[in-house]
């Protein structure tokens, strides 16, 4: 009993050695920044000011009755609304088409993936010329048939349908991969005797390949959320929150208050209800995903 008591001591040893480099990693970058962010937004913390002070949920109570606080939340939510079902159409369509391999699959794969290794800011500078009013790709184009390009990001109306539409393209080659991959996984018998019994190919994809890649599908929409709720970059790169406050999401306005107002308490504040929002919305999902996703491990 001693040296099978010692042997899984060991063994533990062993265990929490391997993920300690994990372990810690999570301490310092995540968890201790986010008692970080809780414990500021308890205070009136302003960098041009020494005299800190604790002021309990009194930045929560300015957050609520601040009426740009809505306007944020609604067009960080139209963002997140617009693009998750966008994506998830193109990439299952994208993936239908490049699962299989013929003559020239390679070249259309790497074009797809290509954005996803490019830099943020530079594609959002990339698409910022190619939105411009005057000179800009997309309106030159208009131009040769007598179309008059609107002013993109210069139109309240239009900033964060360009911003998505941005994204959008940006992110799709990292989602269709995985559902390329998921898809591959699918067991060829599945297909075969749904042939036999004269099924469709569209009648396949709905009935066979859709259910069965279920857990992947539900894996790209939680990491779009939680990154359409996080959106900065294009913003910033695109139309700098303007014109006005039009494209203001959460993540820029929290840069504004803190890195230009210096009002790092009631960014910490604004930080700290994203991350319950991302939280609450993940849960739902994980709930939800019980009634959809049949396939799990």
């Amino acid at each position: 009993m001693k040296s099978k008591s010692k042997l899984f001591d060991k063994e533990q040893l062993w265990g929490y050695s391997f993920i300690s480099p994990m372990l810690i990693g999570f301490i310092v970058i995540s968890l201790l920044p986010i008692i970080a962010t809780i414990v500021i937004s308890l205070t009136n913390w302003a960098m041009l000011n020494n005299d800190v002070k604790f002021i309990g949920f009194e930045n929560y109570m300015k957050l609520f009755n601040d009426p740009l606080f809505y306007k944020v939340a609604k067009n960080t939510f139209l963002f997140t609304l617009l693009l998750i079902p966008s994506n998830l159409v193109l990439t299952l369509g994208l993936a239908s088409l490049l699962r299989d391999n013929f003559k020239g699959v390679g070249f259309f794969r790497t074009a797809v993936f290509t954005p996803v290794v490019t830099t943020v800011v530079v594609w959002g500078i990339l698409w910022k010329y190619i939105f411009q009013t005057d000179n800009g790709l997309v309106n030159t184009l208009l131009s040769m048939i007598n179309l008059q390009g609107p002013q993109w990001l210069y139109n309240a109306n239009l900033a964060i349908p360009v911003a998505v539409f941005v994204t959008l393209v940006k992110g799709l080659g990292l989602n269709t991969v995985i559902f390329i991959g998921a898809m591959k996984d699918v067991p060829t018998m599945y297909y075969e005797a749904s042939e036999i019994d004269g099924a469709s190919k569209m009648r396949q994809f709905f009935s066979i390949t859709l259910p069965s890649i279920a857990p992947s599908i539900f894996l790209v929409t939680i990491i779009t959320m939680i990154g359409s709720l996080k959106v900065f970059a294009q913003i910033d790169t695109l139309t700098g929150g303007g014109p006005g406050t039009s494209s203001f999401v959460f993540v820029y306005y929290i840069y504004q208050q803190a890195f230009k107002y210096y009002n790092f308490g009631y960014a910490s504040a604004i930080s700290a209800v994203l991350f319950c929002l991302i939280v609450i919305l993940t849960i739902i999902q994980w709930k939800l995903r019980k009634r959809w996703v049949y396939h799990e491990n």
